[in-house]
């Protein structure tokens, strides 16, 4: 080959490695009709038909002219790429140079190779990507967008007759009458194991699940609801569950379906007042709950509730029996079931519900004071799982979901019954006992995912920035060789996805560890319940080998909004509208967003659709603030975020109503987005950022990590306990350096930069009552819990 043949083909192997597909389609097609027509004058009999009118001379000199002109755009594209910037998610590494050319020549070297076959044998996810995923219904700026799938009508049935979730169940069963459905490890020890700190924490070893099939649950869903009624529960009245996600909450729901008793859900981690604000609000006479939290919460409040009449234990008699008030009857599950069994022999039949009934009153989180109640109807929830199980592929009987979040959230649970609709396994856990490394799991022993080895698995943001953060403080605990190797493979398979091509050999041999955190299996991530930083979407993308699916949707919408297609794997964006549901900006002149900004329309979400829940349960008032029906009798929920859409019909979050807040000089600070800017901190374990507008700066509350606090004192010569550290003013500063240099590397505005902070030596969890269950901050309770510091941060004391 000459040395300007040799020289074309390195600079066709270069874009192979740095230009997109359709560029290198081009190009390719330029060269090789340029090479062939050099080649023609040798081939004597082998010239096509086609040139035979030229002579040899002419098709040679054709030849070298395409080769000169391809040779210089090549040379173009080349110094182009040559000054592009890095991209600002890669992590920084520091191996020696003439190591890292060597590597690098490898890494190019195996990119040539695996590269054409990839080319010309798969379907490009880039391309996949830039295409259209929803449109407006008009030209109008207020014009609702839907899926390009759903233009013409919103669907609203998963199938044909199910239109309650009664015969959702009942298709599943005769369907999948004798597959597995829920399983649940049995224990097998728990003792208490002693802390360097003084502090017991219980541990458990665990064996292995044990399953019920569809036609299990179906029976024992049955019973119980059968029992239920023999109690004196009456269709179409209020019954709650107060309990841990387990088996026994999925079949105790599916009973209130069956029977039409509408489900109240409560966190397990809600406060007494909450408890008895939502107990008394629905009138409960019946509650299902667990032995423990009889014991830890129940017990003290139920002299609160004077209708209630009977406590049901779902996981045996609890201890003592004795300290309840007059007229409240304990039971177990299983002797309510036993109940149904013998009522059943006389064929009482039941009331079964239609599609407009309440299925659900769902308490929020509340991270705006006392919960509300949400009404959720059956049409409401089938609509909603219709809409997120299009955006799931190939979901099915090959599928085992891990369901370890609280099922009182809506996440969890249409997550849950979608899984349940469609054939797939649901195993329990819970965040105690979800990894081998999980706080409840006896060193040397194997956590949910090791067992249970999911393929999907729904989380919230906080789950995966700490999951994020673990990884990262083991591969910073790494010989310099292996770190670097690991940053490495790193970089290279986010360039690779950048492009759409995948990296089975890194998967294989760098990233199987991480990936085995979750059991080695998962092929999907949905991430919910608040915003996903684009840093920890791309690190779950690039280290557990899967795509991360952002959703956004709300108790009032029944969790469905949009869901991002599999094989986007662009970040910060929460993906099309879903197919049951229409979605519409609406102008917000206080802060400046508008339907006809250019280039990209902004404004406050609004969601349409058949699953609208039907507003606040005895809050009338709230209900006509947030929802209302258009003259076509479309129900809409005014969400209070301002969303912007992309030109492929995608959504961005990129504030909120209500983190909004005008400082003294008349700058609106976006409260989430300096949180989301530095929450990723490896110091930072949490942060709340505050502001009023009687002043001119942002201050901070921040849950550091001990571990990096710890070191940075060291590092600064600060000594003396954990408490001491946290209430230092010294470390206080040199917590804020760090801050500060993160926000400006952010491109947070100086105004937006927390000009003082203050250290909190004990974490925020739903126990505090300081976040939800979702561990969204509870702004309100933040600012009550630290008034004294607010006071003395904004210099009044």
């Amino acid at each position: 080959m000459s040395k300007c043949g040799f020289e074309n083909l390195c600079l066709i192997i270069f874009l192979c490695l740095k230009s997109n597909k359709e560029t290198l389609k081009s190009f390719i097609c330029v060269y090789m009709c340029a090479y062939w027509s050099m080649l023609l004058p040798s081939c004597g009999s082998h010239r096509t038909t086609s040139l035979n009118s030229a002579s040899p001379q002419d098709t040679a000199w054709v030849g070298r002219f395409l080769l000169k002109s391809v040779n210089s755009i090549f040379r173009t594209l080349m110094n182009n790429h040559a000054s592009s910037k890095p991209s600002t998610m890669k992590l920084k590494q520091t191996m020696n140079p003439i190591l890292l050319y060597f590597i690098n020549f490898i890494i190019y070297l195996y990119t040539i190779l695996t590269y054409i076959p990839f080319y010309f044998l798969s379907e490009s996810r880039q391309e996949k990507s830039n295409q259209i995923k929803a449109k407006p219904v008009s030209s109008k700026p207020d014009s609702a967008f839907r899926s390009i799938h759903s233009l013409d009508s919103l669907a609203s049935l998963l199938y044909p007759g199910c239109d309650t979730l009664d015969k959702v169940f009942m298709y599943a069963k005769n369907k999948f009458k004798d597959k597995r459905l829920l399983g649940t490890r049995e224990i097998l020890n728990e003792e208490d194991e002693i802390q360097p700190n003084g502090k017991i924490f219980k541990k458990v070893i665990l064996g292995h699940y044990n399953w019920l099939s569809y036609e299990d649950v179906f029976i024992r869903a049955l019973d119980f609801g059968n029992g239920l009624q023999m109690l004196g529960q009456k269709p179409k009245t209020n019954i709650a569950i107060f309990c841990e996600t387990r088996a026994e909450w999925m079949i105790a729901a599916q009973a209130c379906f069956m029977y039409n008793f509408q489900l109240v859900t409560l966190y397990a981690t809600l406060g007494g007042p909450a408890i008895v604000h939502g107990l008394n609000e629905t009138e409960v006479t019946n509650i299902i709950t667990s032995k423990e939290l009889l014991q830890t919460k129940l017990k003290d409040i139920v002299s609160l509730v004077p209708r209630l009449r009977h406590i049901i234990t779902v996981d045996g008699k609890p201890p003592t029996w004795s300290e309840f008030p007059k007229g409240v009857i304990v039971h177990t599950m299983t002797a309510v079931q036993a109940l149904g069994v013998k009522a059943s022999v006389e064929n009482k039949a039941h009331s079964k519900p239609l599609p407009s009934d309440i299925a659900v009153i769902m308490y929020t989180s509340g991270s705006t004071g006392i919960p509300k109640g949400v009404m959720i109807s059956h049409s409401n929830i089938i609509a909603a799982i219709t809409g997120m199980a299009r955006r799931i592929p190939s979901l099915g009987e090959e599928d085992v979901y891990i369901g370890y979040l609280p099922l009182a959230h809506v996440l969890e649970l249409s997550a849950e019954l979608v899984c349940l609709s469609h054939g797939c396994r649901i195993g329990y856990s819970s965040p105690q006992t979800l990894a081998d490394q999980s706080s409840k799991i006896k060193k040397g022993s194997k956590g949910d995912t090791s067992m249970l080895k999911p393929t999907l698995m729904a989380a919230v943001p906080e789950i995966m920035d700490r999951i994020y953060k673990n990884v990262m403080t083991k591969v910073n605990e790494m010989s310099s060789f292996q770190r670097n190797l690991f940053i490495l493979a790193y970089n290279y398979k986010m360039e690779q996805i950048s492009k759409g091509c995948t990296t089975p050999l890194c998967d294989r041999f760098v990233f199987r560890n991480v990936r085995r955190l979750l059991g080695g299996n998962i092929r999907l991530l949905l991430c919910g319940g608040a915003p996903l930083s684009a840093t920890t979407q791309r690190f779950m993308n690039i280290c557990f080998c899967c795509p991360v699916g952002q959703g956004y949707g709300l108790t009032e919408s029944t969790g469905a909004g949009t869901i991002t297609e599999v094989w986007d794997y662009n970040t910060g964006r929460v993906g099309a509208p879903l197919v049951c549901c229409e979605i519409k900006l609406k102008n917000w002149e206080e802060g400046g967003y508008f339907n006809t900004d250019k280039p990209h329309p902004r404004g406050e979400i609004l969601i349409g659709g058949q699953n609208v829940t039907m507003g606040y349960y005895k809050n009338e008032a709230k209900t006509n603030t947030d929802f209302f029906e258009d003259e076509n009798g479309q129900r809409w929920l005014c969400t209070g975020d301002i969303g912007e859409f992309d030109p492929d019909g995608c959504l961005k979050i990129i504030d909120r109503k209500k983190d909004l807040v005008k400082l003294q000089a008349g700058e609106y600070v976006s409260l989430g987005k300096v949180e989301a800017a530095l929450k990723n901190l490896p110091l930072i374990d949490n942060i709340c950022a505050y502001a009023n507008s009687y002043h001119s700066y942002v201050i901070g509350f921040v849950v550091p990590n001990q571990k990096e606090l710890t070191e940075l004192a060291r590092m600064k010569g600060f000594k003396g306990t954990w408490e001491e550290l946290c209430n230092s003013s010294e470390m206080e500063n040199e917590v804020l350096k760090v801050l500060s240099e993160a926000a400006i590397s952010a491109c947070l505005e100086k105004f937006e930069i927390p000009l003082k902070i203050r250290l909190s030596p004990d974490p925020w969890t739903p126990e505090t009552g300081l976040v939800t269950d979702a561990f969204k901050l509870k702004r309100k309770e933040l600012k009550t819990h630290y008034q004294a510091d607010i006071e003395r941060m904004y210099g009044r004391k």
